[in-house]
């Protein structure tokens, strides 16, 4: 009985060895899905505070807390099983979805450019007052924030699958629900932080203490450079990814000379002593951005002239307090 007992205690270990072991496999892929989705991370991170950015500091969490909880619903009701679906099918139908997504990016971050230079005399969004939302402007708010995460949670979780389409599929599912809840809760966990910086700093501000004054006023006109720095970065991102996508996509399928000659392009810096592998990574970051741009502004032209304008509510800023749209 006593020997029954420590095999029995001794094939308990092993399977919590093994348990732990694959919760360790899992993190780890689920880590490294998570950073191929960075590009898009950073511009949902930046798109999400101009929903925001002005109403009544008080409705300011709540909102964020609903656009949350229905980018997480996007992501594991909706997208998930979608995503497993198209992965159970085949590879290949994952790639070339992957790649229509890499174009939507280079079209997002190449219409962002364009807008910018066309439109540069609009920025005063930052100087409007802030107003209470009724019932029925405050769904519309929400309602349009969770339509723009779709397509961004889309892209983030068909990414992820990416990286892990050689796992288990039981596996497969778990880390992306581990992907989902991780970047859902860092997104809107930082974009609470930015929207919230501003009544930090005016607490400080109003503390009567010299150093916290000093602090609360930097954050206070800190936080629309940082709105501005979140987008530029968020832009530039966009264009790197999506060209890394598409050249990454179309290398898979057979198409290989567009990814070598980028490869080749980074060649004659890698031998640099110390710094040859940053240097080589810019260069080839470099050359994905513009390859990205370049392809985000033929489909940029190409959508101008379709009948139906662009259907991304991000790529326009939430109505302004008078009712009319930036």
């Amino acid at each position: 009985m006593a020997g029954g007992l420590v095999g029995l205690l001794d094939d308990v270990a092993a399977l919590a060895k093994l348990a732990a072991a694959s919760i360790d496999d899992v993190g780890a892929a689920a880590g490294r899905a998570s950073v191929k989705a960075a590009g898009v991370v950073v511009d949902d991170t930046a798109v999400t505070p101009t929903y925001v950015h002005g109403l009544a500091a008080e409705r300011e969490l709540p909102i964020i807390k609903r656009i949350a909880t229905g980018s997480l619903r996007n992501k594991l009701v909706f997208i998930l099983p979608a995503a497993m679906i198209l992965s159970a099918i085949s590879a290949d139908l994952v790639e070339v979805i992957l790649m229509c997504g890499g174009a939507f990016l280079c079209y997002e971050g190449a219409h962002k450019i364009h807008h910018r230079v066309t439109h540069r005399e609009h920025h005063a969004e930052e100087n409007l007052p802030a107003v209470a939302l009724d019932e029925d402007a405050e769904e519309a708010t929400v309602a349009g924030a969770i339509r723009t995460d779709f397509i961004l949670s889309a892209e983030i979780m068909v990414i992820a699958l990416k990286d892990v389409l050689d796992e288990p599929i039981v596996s497969r599912a778990v880390i992306l629900v581990v992907v989902a809840l991780l970047i859902t809760a860092a997104v809107y966990g930082v974009v609470a932080l930015i929207v919230k910086m501003d009544d930090i700093g005016l607490r400080m501000v109003e503390s009567g203490r010299p150093r916290s004054q000093r602090i609360g006023r930097s954050l206070v006109t800190g936080m629309p450079k940082l709105l501005a720095l979140l987008s530029t970065v968020g832009t530039a991102a966009m264009l790197w990814v999506g060209g890394h996508i598409l050249l990454a996509g179309a290398h898979e399928l057979g198409w290989h000379w567009p990814a070598e000659t980028v490869h080749s392009l980074a060649d004659p810096v890698h031998g640099v002593a110390v710094v040859g592998g940053v240097l080589a990574w810019l260069v080839e970051t470099a050359a994905s951005a513009a390859v990205g741009l370049a392809i985000g502004f033929v489909v940029v032209a190409v959508v101008s002239r379709l009948p139906i304008g662009p259907g991304r509510a991000a790529s326009s800023a939430p109505a302004d307090r008078q009712g009319t749209t930036h």
